[in-house]
């Protein structure tokens, strides 16, 4: 049954991709459907990317939503494109060629799919069914015998504790009162992190300030008595608000070893007492793990390791998980360890520096400090004796477990075996979450790597791709990130960008990599760590810290130790780097960091691996993008005049405008220069085509009539010496409309004009009464025919009349099946009587800015001159 619908349609455009994209992402989030956003999102750009930029048709994407899970049908209008029947086997070519990967992955990722087809429709479509999730109560147990109930003293005590928004203790019963010590008085509005002892435990990543704020809570930790002790407590935390609406947290403890009065789920194993009088032992992994297993594999891990510590009455436990390739086991739970033991950390398994000794079999330590370097998690945490067994699956190492108390000679064989019997049962268990996270993460990576190489191919400016690389990987890959930059072979690395997630640090954070020398632009591709930041912050920090005391120079007034301390947490954690490399040449560095006591998962470092290639490539195409526009601008500034000369009792504006986005030399050019005394020079033209062929023309045609005109030849003269010249040019020769003429100022207020109107826009000429008339006849063009018998032709601008000179850019502007042309031109200068040169230059601009809604597809140069008259008395 359909129980909700939505529905949208997107052209036929590159940029509705991503719009399609982030319309699903929206859907499906706000039915709660967040599970198998990552997929749908995946499925419904390659099908959308078939639509409008393949097929170049719209698309209309509609997401159905059931009881079950979510169809979302993609439609274009390509009903001819066929698919191969599928009863028989299919090649549907490589997943690693650019296209036609839609319909693979619908097949990978989808639950079910198809595709259908109407007269003037094919639709795609695809189904992702919810996950599956339990139904009823939360947790439940079976009736047990009295033998198999969790011991507790005869009188069980439950402290309970409020605590407010600020973390300040509002609320002490009596049973905390008996378990601590302390009367209600000595605690109400003292912190509770005065009290008690927080376990710093790696992969975990909750602190108290964190736990007190969630709405629910379970775990251990201790409480400092009145007589100084900790007291180990279980505790259960619940977020509520009184009847103000203001939050607080009531926390429920009992002593440790009676954990079982407030955990859930229970402890004991999942059997009824049928099975248990049968004499039937119980399921081992329910037994070990608790009933039920937690679903997500950190929440597996951490569980695993809790119990495995509870089982051989330990201090400490951890869990290490092996690379796909064996050769090394990385850090992913712990309990009872310090922060320094650091989540995701790498050792290897057989050889190295550090390497884990026995991680193939299982082993028992009686006393490590005969034995350094053993057991690497455990160097300098105050452990003696440890036993270690591998997690084994069909014969293959995937991880280890291990506990560790802090007194030598605590275990023995028979320890290593109750913990490998546990530890084959739940190897299967810990292998199938961790293939799921696996397949999880690859399904997001996918996702991010689509939306990361939409975003980086829609630009092409580079301080924008610099920005773009940065955020996408913060805080989605790590907590900073710095851009180094390398303009050529022979410049040193650059710092171009730092972005942090926390916008106080950036600063801190730039300063300090400034002080450092950059990575080596090494090409080799990976990535490779790099200590000097967190080298560096903690020498910082260090002598911030003496100097504090009085132990060194007084510190600078504009730093603090707070800011150098700061800095010290941001980069004491790995530090990666990963070459930016474009067309055999190393371009740049991206670098990642994560804060103290953190590593990087190797799935990370791929997928950052993944995203510094394409970034690579968008980087080096912004550099080509960006020195090509500065050649264009600098080329098409070299072919127009850089300055106007002032004419006495003339008035002269011109407009240019460039059309595209400033990478190709465009073909239109004006002039106005000094002949010899009294006469002046002026030319407005359009060479056919861009680029450097025109630029070539332009460039000639300039500088020649400037030439021939100052040395003493009349207008038809020099064109015709100037189209000689162009036909000379061979096959690089474009012809040219030019219209050329020359001004002599009179005495009398009055200008007069000799022009040749070569195949150009005629020259319109608007008298003080408002009527517009040509003021030239047209004759052959440039460039095309080699003898040409061009004429001259006198016009007289009175005092008030104004001479227009514009290219066809202006008269050709189009909206539709409209262009403005002649006539066009003619009725918006009519209204311009009385105005100043530059008045009606703008006038006409703004007219033809107006006249359509798209930006300008050829290039508009505008002339305008007026003659004012003489000054009256």
């Amino acid at each position: 049954m359909i129980t909700a619908r939505a529905a949208a349609s997107f052209e036929p455009v590159g940029r509705s991709v991503a719009t399609a994209r982030a319309f699903v992402r929206d859907t499906l989030q706000g039915w709660g459907f967040a599970d198998i956003v990552d997929d749908a999102v995946v499925l419904t750009s390659e099908l959308v990317t078939n639509a409008v930029v393949h097929a170049g048709t719209a698309a209309e994407v509609l997401c159905l939503r059931s009881d079950d899970g979510v169809r979302i049908e993609v439609a274009d209008r390509y009903p001819e494109r066929e698919i191969p029947l599928q009863s028989s086997a299919v090649n549907m070519g490589s997943p690693d060629r650019e296209g036609g990967r839609g319909l693979q992955l619908c097949a990978a990722l989808a639950n079910r799919w198809g595709v259908d087809y109407t007269p003037t429709h094919k639709q795609v479509w695809f189904q992702l069914d919810l996950p599956e999730r339990p139904v009823g109560t939360r947790a439940a147990g079976p009736s047990l015998p009295a033998d198999l109930l969790p011991l507790a003293d005869g009188r069980v005590r439950v402290a309970v504790v409020q605590i407010d928004r600020k973390g300040t203790i509002t609320a002490w019963n009596e049973d905390a009162e008996d378990l601590f010590g302390y009367a209600a008085d000595q605690v109400t509005g003292r912190p509770l992190t005065d009290l008690a002892a927080w376990p710093h435990t790696p992969g975990t990543g909750t602190g108290i300030a964190e736990a007190l704020r969630l709405s629910r809570w379970e775990g251990s930790y201790g409480i400092r008595g009145a007589d100084g002790r900790v007291n180990p407590v279980y505790a259960s935390h619940l977020r509520v608000r009184d009847t103000a609406g203001e939050p607080s947290t009531v926390c429920l403890l009992v002593r440790d070893h009676e954990r079982a009065v407030l955990q859930t789920p229970l402890r004991g194993p999942a059997t009824d007492t049928s099975t248990v009088s049968d004499g039937n032992t119980p399921d081992p992994f329910e037994v070990f793990i608790g009933s039920p297993a937690p679903d997500d594999l950190d929440g597996l891990l951490q569980r695993t390791v809790e119990r495995a510590r509870d089982m051989l009455d330990g201090d400490a436990a951890f869990l290490l998980l092996a690379t796909d390739d064996e050769t090394e086991l990385e850090v992913r739970a712990s309990t009872g360890l310090p922060s320094a033991r650091q989540r995701f950390a790498r050792v290897p398994v057989e050889a190295g520096p550090g390497r884990y000794g026995s991680a193939r079999m299982p082993a028992v330590h009686d006393d490590l400090a005969a034995v350094p370097g053993a057991v690497p998690l455990l160097s300098g945490t105050g452990m003696r004796s440890v036993v270690t067994v591998p997690l084994k699956v069909e014969g293959r190492l995937t991880g280890s477990l291990g506990v560790a108390a802090e007194s030598p000679s605590r275990y023995s064989n028979e320890e290593a075996l109750r913990l490998q019997f546990a530890a084959d049962r739940i190897a299967l268990a810990v292998e199938s979450a961790r293939l799921g996270e696996l397949e999880r993460l690859r399904r997001g990576s996918l996702s991010f790597l689509v939306e990361a190489s939409d975003l980086l191919a829609g630009t092409l400016d580079r301080d924008q791709t610099l920005a773009l690389m940065a955020q996408m990987t913060i805080p989605t890959l790590a907590t900073w990130c710095a851009v180094y930059t390398i303009a050529d072979q022979a410049s040193e690395p650059y710092l171009s960008y730092v972005l942090h997630e926390d916008e106080e640090r950036i600063d801190g954070l730039k300063a300090l990599l400034a002080k450092i020398p950059p990575p080596e632009p090494i090409p080799t591709p990976g990535a490779r760590v790099w200590a000097a930041p967190a080298d560096a912050a903690h020498e910082a920090a260090l002598r911030t810290s003496m100097r504090s005391l009085g132990l060194g120079e007084p510190p600078p007034l504009s730093s603090g130790i707070g800011t150098t301390l700061a800095t010290a947490s941001t980069v004491g954690g790995e530090t990666v780097v990963l070459p930016l490399v474009a067309r055999n040449r190393v371009i740049g560095m991206l670098t990642l960091g994560k804060p103290t006591d953190e590593h990087f998962r190797q799935e990370i470092l791929e997928l950052a691996e993944d995203l510094s290639r394409r970034a690579a490539l968008a980087l080096d195409n912004a550099r080509l993008y960006s020195e090509r526009t500065a050649i264009s601008q600098s080329l098409q500034r070299s072919l127009l005049p850089p300055e106007l000369p002032r004419i006495d009792g003339v008035e002269v504006e011109v407009i240019y405008r460039a059309a595209g986005e400033g990478n190709e030399v465009g073909g239109d050019f004006y002039d106005l220069f000094p002949i010899r005394d009294g006469a002046y020079g002026f030319a407005i033209g359009d060479v056919c085509g861009t680029g450097p062929e025109a630029a070539a023309v332009t460039g000639l045609a300039r500088h020649a009539l400037r030439l021939l005109a100052r040395e003493g030849f009349g207008g038809p003269a020099v064109l015709e010496r100037l189209n000689s010249a162009i036909l000379d040019e061979g096959a690089r020769s474009r012809f040219l409309t030019l219209l050329y003429g020359e001004l002599w100022p009179q005495e009398d207020g009055s200008a007069v004009l000799k022009v040749v109107c070569a195949g150009h826009p005629l020259p319109l000429r608007l008298r003080q009464d408002g009527t517009v008339e040509p003021a030239a006849e047209p004759q052959p063009l440039l460039g095309v025919m080699e003898d040409l018998e061009l004429y001259e032709q006198t016009v007289t601008l009175d005092p008030g009349d104004v001479l227009l000179c514009v290219t066809d850019g202006v008269t050709e502007r189009r909206e539709g099946t409209r262009m403005l042309g002649d006539d066009g031109l003619t009725e918006v200068l009519t209204t311009c009587t009385g105005l100043t040169a530059g008045a009606v230059a703008a006038r006409i601009m703004r007219a033809v800015e107006r006249f359509a809604s798209d930006a300008p597809s050829d290039d508009m140069a505008i002339l305008a001159m007026r003659v004012p008259g003489l000054p009256k008395d």
